[in-house]
């Protein structure tokens, strides 16, 4: 079956995006408003996306009737600051209760019950808890389409926690240990990130396109 993306409505866009782009990594994102408000809530259009400088994208998508923007996206648009956290297991109960559409004059620091860290480069307050956090700041927040802004971060500080690091000269990072979950298919549905396997990256072979004994159809 085709889908011809330029004709459905968002919705079904939406599910068939969510429910096949799967595992995805969860941003726990704290922002701090102009006000002073800590905002914490999390998103799963994350992803890396370079190394020189570091890069991160967050897809925020917009509130759905209005279509403005929602408090991460508006705190960091007008501060240029963010701090991504990512989410272990034992935070998974805190992250969901982020997820409630609170007033923007209510922290949800304070309504999940969340421990927070000061930054060092950036205003808003790190997770914790979170295995990693990234201090962030906005190098470009593009509304493409109506319902969403894609916000594109440098990260200028990386915070891990020491347990997680087995060997520091050289940043060997344990991290199957950092029990990090995801988002995956329909609503409410998570990932461990605990089942892994590993394939070495293969080298150049011409044999397999030259028909030879060791050439497969795969």
């Amino acid at each position: 079956m085709q889908f011809d993306m330029r004709s459905l409505p968002m919705a079904t866009r939406y599910k068939i995006i969510n429910s096949t782009i799967t595992p995805r990594p969860i941003a726990w994102i704290t922002t701090r408003s102009e006000a002073g408000i800590i905002n914490a809530a999390p998103y799963s259009f994350f992803n890396a996306v370079g190394t020189e400088p570091p890069l991160i994208v967050l897809g925020l998508l917009k509130e759905p009737a209005s279509r403005g923007l929602k408090n991460t996206a508006t705190n960091i648009i007008a501060t240029g600051e963010f701090v991504v956290n990512l989410v272990c297991e034992a935070d998974a109960d805190k992250m969901n209760q982020c997820s409630v559409d609170t007033p923007a004059d209510v922290s949800e620091i304070d309504y999940a019950g969340i421990a927070v860290e000061p930054s060092v480069l950036v205003a808003p307050p790190r997770i914790a808890t979170s295995p990693v956090s990234f201090e962030c700041r906005k190098v470009a927040a593009l509304d493409i389409g109506s319902f969403q802004t894609v916000m594109i971060g440098e990260i200028v500080m990386t915070h891990i926690q020491d347990e997680f690091i087995s060997d520091r000269e050289r940043v060997y990072l344990d991290t199957p240990a950092m029990k990090l979950i995801g988002r995956t298919h329909g609503s409410g549905w998570y990932v461990r990130n605990s089942d892994s396997f590993q394939m070495e990256r293969p080298r150049y072979d011409p044999s397999r396109l030259a028909g030879g004994e060791d050439a497969t159809d795969e």
